[in-house]
Order: C-alpha cells, then structure tokens, then sequence
C-alpha cells in the first residue's frame, strides 16, 4: 500500500538506507519539509510495517528503502501506478529495484544506465578564478545549453535553486562565464554534483575539468567527498580526468519527455 504522508519528520528519515536516493530525498524534505503540492511523500507499507518512502519533486520520483526494510514485488507493482499517476521525467532507485518496476512502465519510461563516480583530490590550479555566488540567470544561460530540462522549466529551475541557496543547501559556481557546476546537496558528508555543463563555443578546452578540480579540492579539504553521476557517454570523460567510479545503477526516464 503507498499513501501520502505529511507525518514525517528530519529523524525519521534518517532511517533510511544509507544511498544517493534517501540522500535526494532528505535533501528535498530540507528544503521544502511537507508544504508544499510539488514537494509530496508517501510511505510504502506492506503489512503496516513501513518498507520505503517515495518522494515526488517537480518533475522527479526518488525512492529508497528504510535500512532493515526490503521492496517486495508488490510493492514495486503498486509503485508502478504511483509512477503511472505522476508521469515524472525520471524515477530513481535502487539498481535492482529498478530493473523489477521497468517492466511495469516499459511502454513510457527507458532504464539509461549510468556510474556514480567520486572526486579525488588533483591539485587544481591556485590561480583559476572561480565565482562562488554566481547571478542564476547567468548559471541558466549555461547549463540550458546542455540539459533540455533545464531549458523547458526555467521558472521552476531558477526557483528551486534560488531557495536551496538561500538556506545553504546549495551551491552553484561559475568559470570565466563559460562553465557552471552546482552542487545540489551536501547530506552524511558527501557532496553531490549536478549540471556541469560548458557553453558549446568553449568545449574541448577543459573549462570544466578545472572547475571541478577546483570544487573537488575545496570540498575534500573541508571533509566532504565529492560524488557526481555520469551517463555512458560521459563515464570515460570522467575516468579520464580523475573520477574513481562506486557504484552503478539505472535511472529510470520517461520517453520523449523533450516534447
């Protein structure tokens, strides 16, 4: 059985397994806590014991498992009309949870596999001038080159963004206006990085891996791993430059959601 809940509170979700999904989730219950529509929770339970939170976001479906707690098939079934229900851009997680509900949704939605990697430290260049409050319309300008979600939900981008600064649990930077990285959460020490992107006329000239560098060697000097995902046709990219791969997984994606 799923049902929303606004019973919940920052302890609470702590219970949850140790992951990048309950991360994402206690991110987005920091930010928003229970008041608002687009930020909504549900508990999956099955013989009243609660198994796994749901959390729906904009245009996102994160779930993860609480830590003595496993998803039985019916749950992934039931999980299956919540996803039918929300239509969300992407479903994220565990792998092998993730392998079960795709077959429920394969009609909508692609398993896209993809490599969690973490930074070690490089040495990033002490003279690389990084700007650490960056304007957000600037920070839009470039990462809409490279993520067309980006580009079709501006408000709610700049929105969201806005509001996880302003209450420190968010970062964006920029290099020299040509590349931009965010970190979107910092939870259990780790800091997670989204949406690097380089403006197109200035790709091919590592922009972007100093700024990473950069990020990475702040970051791990105030006691924080540094972790970021990579789809297939960046894993290389980022072997390449350093990243150690951790973990594997699939995110789920709904087909031909740029149209």
């Amino acid at each position: 059985m799923i049902t929303q809940t606004k019973d919940i509170d920052k302890n609470f979700l702590k219970g949850l397994k140790s992951c990048h999904f309950s991360r994402r989730i206690r991110s987005h219950y920091d930010a928003y806590k229970t008041d608002y529509d687009f930020c909504s929770f549900f508990l999956i339970k099955n013989d009243e014991q609660i198994r796994g939170i749901a959390c729906v976001f904009n245009s996102s479906l994160v779930v993860a498992e609480f830590s003595d707690q496993s998803l039985s098939d019916d749950d992934i079934f039931e999980l299956s009309f919540l996803v039918n229900m929300t239509k969300p851009v992407t479903v994220e997680l565990d792998p092998l949870l993730a392998h079960k509900l795709i077959h429920h949704i394969k009609d909508d939605y692609n398993a896209i596999p993809r490599v969690e990697f973490e930074f070690k430290c490089r040495e990033a260049d002490p003279n690389l001038i990084v700007n650490e409050t960056p304007r957000l319309d600037d920070v839009y300008e470039i990462l809409q080159t490279s993520f067309p979600i980006i580009r079709q939900s501006r408000d709610l981008w700049l929105t969201d963004t806005s509001h996880r600064i302003r209450r420190g649990l968010s970062q964006s930077f920029t290099l020299s206006d040509v590349s931009s990285a965010t970190i979107q959460y910092i939870v259990d020490d780790i800091a997670f990085v989204g949406h690097v992107a380089t403006i197109p006329s200035e790709r091919g000239k590592h922009h972007a891996r100093e700024l990473l560098y950069w990020i990475g060697d702040k970051l791990n000097a105030d006691g924080f791993k540094v972790r970021l995902y990579a789809r297939d046709y960046n894993v290389s990219y980022y072997t390449e430059i350093g990243f150690e791969p951790v973990n594997e997984d699939v995110v789920l994606e709904r087909k031909n959601f740029e149209e």
